[in-house]
């Protein structure tokens, strides 16, 4: 603070023989460095322009304070106050000194509630490992409301499917993951963060997209060449749910990614079957929710449950938790100003 305050002044073309107020000397005296206090004492006494007034309004008594005014005086080589006359004045040298000792205390002053204000911030960093589909745009979603109490606070993302994503949280590489349920409950805590039904994505050229109304019935995509998910489990599950109407999934590519899904669909490979995400606008194909029976999926938020978490990243899923909550009981069913799907009343977890 001293040196950037000597700066400070230099900038101001101070003159020259003030510029020892920031020094430090050595002699019969000691050693002496500036005090603020000296500069609190000074300006009280301009104020005030009588010693036994300062005094009182300091608080001790008047010959110290005289005293500490004195060695202000010695140790800069100016006279501050002229005394020979019957009223206190101040000496050109004085009325200098109140216009910068005000400037420095000020800015001590802020400087000192600054570094408070950081020491009560967070920061540091936060990885988090993501699942396609809906999870980024919950992620970015709680990054932004986050951030704009913890501006000092960053965010690292590392993208892949389910299990790429605890198996970054199980590495250590990842201090927390946003992935699709199921999960090892032994190994990983977490709590949900949003559910999202299965859908259809259609090339637009398709039959079935031309077909009115955003549902469309599992059987109706009977023998049809399929785009699924790439996790073993969730792969099992797609299989399973066409057992239940008596038919068997046609999978002809499997991935772990919407954006792959989306260009295999554009190029009519096949119809995707993935979480519905946001809403983009996209010429080449229809979305349709999956029914009859339908299905969701399930994202949460986790971390490894005997693993040390700092107070940054407990902060922060705190902080999401509270946001999931609020926004289940306020915000309506829109995204990117489209209507997103609703999960059907007896859709169960895929």
């Amino acid at each position: 603070m001293i040196l950037f305050l000597y700066h400070l002044c230099k900038r101001g073309k101070m003159p020259a023989q003030s510029e020892r107020f920031f020094s430090l000397r050595t002699g019969k005296r000691g050693e002496w460095i500036m005090d603020f206090r000296n500069l609190q004492y000074f300006l009280t006494v301009a104020q005030c322009l009588n010693f036994t007034k300062a005094a009182e309004r300091l608080h001790m008594s008047q010959p110290p304070l005289s005293k500490q005014i004195q060695n202000l005086e010695q140790d800069l080589g100016v006279k501050l106050f002229d005394r020979s006359r019957r009223q206190l004045q101040l000496t050109e040298a004085g009325q200098m000194l109140v216009h910068r000792a005000e400037q420095m205390l000020t800015l001590a002053d802020k400087t000192r509630l600054d570094l408070q204000d950081m020491s009560d911030k967070l920061a540091g960093s936060i990885n988090i490992s993501v699942v396609d589909g809906r999870a980024p745009y919950y992620l970015a979603r709680w990054i932004a409301a986050f951030r704009e109490k913890n501006p000092m606070v960053r965010f690292e993302f590392a993208n892949g499917s389910s299990d790429d994503a605890l198996e970054r949280l199980e590495q250590g590489l990842s201090d927390l993951a946003v992935a699709a349920a199921p999960y090892d409950e032994e190994e990983f805590s977490g709590f949900s963060v949003g559910k999202t039904p299965w859908i259809a994505v259609i090339p637009k050229a398709h039959p079935l997209a031309q077909l009115e109304g955003d549902e469309l019935p599992i059987s109706m995509l009977k023998g049809e060449p399929l785009i699924g998910p790439q996790r073993p489990s969730r792969a099992r599950a797609l299989r399973r749910w066409f057992r239940e109407v008596g038919e068997e999934a046609n999978v002809v590519c499997s991935t772990s990614s919407y954006s792959d899904t989306i260009a295999l669909c554009e190029q009519h490979v096949g119809i995707g079957i993935f979480p519905q995400t946001t809403y983009t606008p996209n010429p080449y194909i229809v979305r349709k929710v999956i029914t009859e029976p339908a299905k969701y999926i399930e994202y949460v938020l986790l971390w490894q449950k005997n693993a040390h978490v700092s107070v940054l990243v407990k902060e922060f899923t705190d902080f999401v938790r509270g946001y999931v909550e609020e926004s289940v009981k306020n915000t309506p069913l829109l995204m990117n100003g489209q209507r997103e799907f609703k999960i059907p009343d007896d859709a169960e977890m895929l």
